[in-house]
């Protein structure tokens, strides 16, 4: 009797050309501009039972809908792709250069004056349909180069947890603000993952928490959003609130904004893993008309169709419109610009009941100015509200003017 023991069929043949894929896999994803490739076991996601008991203590903000509809979904990536066995994940560096208008210098403040900040990840043009096209390339090449698997791509509008499956690949540990740090790249990088029925062998998670006994994240956040080191109340956050959240903002977190008016970057610009971080020159990341803050004015001056046409392609588009002026009213209050108040003024009579209200806020703010432009507010908060008819805004002239 004989035995067929050539190498090509023994399992260590067979470990080491699944390892070679991997490679291959990993050397393609470089190629189509991936920055980092992990691999993780496909299965429930890590830290269930902790977004569970996030959601119950009431952290999530608006966001608890989305979160609570999609957890059973979230917590079996088989309903994304049933059959899977391993998860790539993957990472893009985001992180383009500051402009003169949003740099280090002692100016900097001052060349921001009546503008808006804007968070990094959405200074150029809308990043999911660079990484989808990135990914299904990548999926493409999977499936001709082992025929028969199947694959899928997620960029992360699909009920996946993202950042569990890409600790889990090795991309990074758990920042006390709640982010994926990579010990050699930061926090300033998009997730995607494509799923397949193919069984990788798998990477190992970081299990070392390298951020020791930092607390420069949580000392930074200027509304309170952290509870405790990685656990973020979304209702707190400037981000969540700026993006998510298209309604009126409670009053008392209002100073804490500033001047963001779409997402935030403070708790990564202290990072210290941050410092280093590596750029990216991804035309698609840099930012648009070469600026990365926003007029204030121009803002409050755009009806919906302008908006439209101003942001076309751009993330700007989540907040909706309602969402950025209501908060670039917000940021005049906090940051005021006395070239900007007739677009304020404008916007306590807009159509809007909640920029009006964001309005008569800001305005109130302003009555401390000098007494040229603290009568001309007090006039503007009088006048609306001999016709206001919005009970809600009518509070907010009201509390404007006390």
């Amino acid at each position: 009797m004989s035995t067929d023991s050539s190498p090509s069929n023994s399992p260590a043949a067979a470990d080491q050309g699944v390892g070679l894929l991997v490679e291959e896999l990993r050397q393609e994803s470089l190629r189509l501009g991936f920055s980092r490739l992990g691999v993780a076991p496909a299965g429930p996601p890590p830290r269930q039972d902790l977004v569970r008991r996030w959601l119950d203590q009431g952290f999530a903000g608006v966001i608890r809908q989305w979160f609570e509809r999609q957890e059973h979904l979230r917590a079996d990536p088989a309903t994304l792709l049933p059959g899977v066995r391993s998860m790539i994940m993957l990472a893009v560096d985001y992180a383009t250069t500051a402009n003169a208008d949003q740099g280090d210098s002692a100016d900097a403040d001052a060349a921001r004056q009546g503008r808006g900040r804007v968070a990094r990840y959405a200074w150029g043009d809308d990043y999911h349909d660079l990484l989808r096209s990135r990914v299904n390339m990548l999926a493409a090449w999977l499936e001709a180069r082992v025929p028969g698997c199947r694959t899928r791509g997620v960029v992360d509008s699909a009920p996946l947890a993202e950042r569990e499956f890409a600790w889990l690949a090795g991309l990074g540990w758990f920042g006390k603000n709640t982010m994926l740090i990579d010990p050699h790249a930061g926090s300033f990088f998009f997730l995607t993952a494509l799923l397949t029925d193919l069984e990788l062998p798998v990477d190992a998670p970081l299990q070392v928490d390298h951020c020791g006994s930092c607390t420069a994240c949580l000392d930074a956040c200027p509304t309170d959003a952290f509870v405790e080191p990685r656990v973020l109340d979304a209702s707190r956050c400037i981000s969540a609130l700026t993006i998510e959240d298209h309604g009126p903002i409670t009053a008392s977190l209002r100073p804490g904004m500033h001047d963001w008016i779409f997402g935030c970057d403070i708790c990564q610009e202290v990072c210290p893993w941050n410092r280093h971080a590596p750029g990216s020159s991804e035309p698609t990341f840099q930012p648009r008309q070469g600026t990365t803050t926003l007029s204030l004015a121009e803002l409050l001056h755009l009806d919906d169709a302008a908006f439209r046409r101003r942001f076309k392609g751009s993330p700007l588009l989540r907040a909706k419109r309602r969402g950025l002026l209501r908060s670039a009213a917000i940021a005049l209050g906090n940051q005021p610009h006395i070239p900007s108040f007739d677009a304020l003024a404008a916007a306590l009579a807009g159509g809007d009941p909640v920029v009006r209200g964001a309005a008569a806020w800001a305005l109130g703010r302003w009555r401390h100015l000098n007494d040229r432009v603290a009568e001309q507010a007090h006039a503007a908060l009088v006048a609306r509200l001999t016709f206001e008819d919005d009970a809600d805004v009518r509070t907010e002239i009201e509390r404007a003017l006390a």
